[in-house]
């Protein structure tokens, strides 16, 4: 019976970033003049100001326009946040080693840099 409690306490301690925090994030986009195209690498469009739910891994690029002004590119990157590696931490300190893996796998631990994205655009 301790094995058991053993083995379900170890398989729903695994991950604890990605119960916490998720593998997904809100991420937004402003912009100067405002109702400015935007299309990003991971195939995501939308005309800002918009707030869209994306994977927190891998990063991507954003590029915004609209006619009369330059077409602006801007990179996202992925990192390692403070309270992705806290999760790390708790996954490790709890005996999570798969947990730590599949957060570091997802992205959990990550997040989105810069957040919220605003671009200005000039004017051609």
């Amino acid at each position: 019976m301790k094995y058991l409690i053993l083995i379900i306490f170890t398989f729903t301690m695994i991950s604890c970033a990605t119960v916490t925090r998720g593998r997904t994030q809100a991420f937004t986009i402003t912009s100067e003049p405002t109702s400015a195209l935007v299309t990003m690498s991971n195939g995501l469009t939308c005309t800002t100001p918009c707030t869209l739910t994306v994977d927190r891994r891998p990063g991507f690029v954003v590029t915004v326009s609209k006619e009369g002004y330059e077409t602006v590119n801007a990179t996202v990157a992925s990192q390692v946040a403070g309270a992705g590696s806290a999760g790390m931490a708790g996954n490790l300190l709890l005996g999570g080693v798969i947990g730590a893996g599949v957060d570091a796998s997802t992205g959990a631990m990550n997040e989105l840099v810069p957040n919220p994205l605003h671009v200005i655009l000039p004017e051609e």
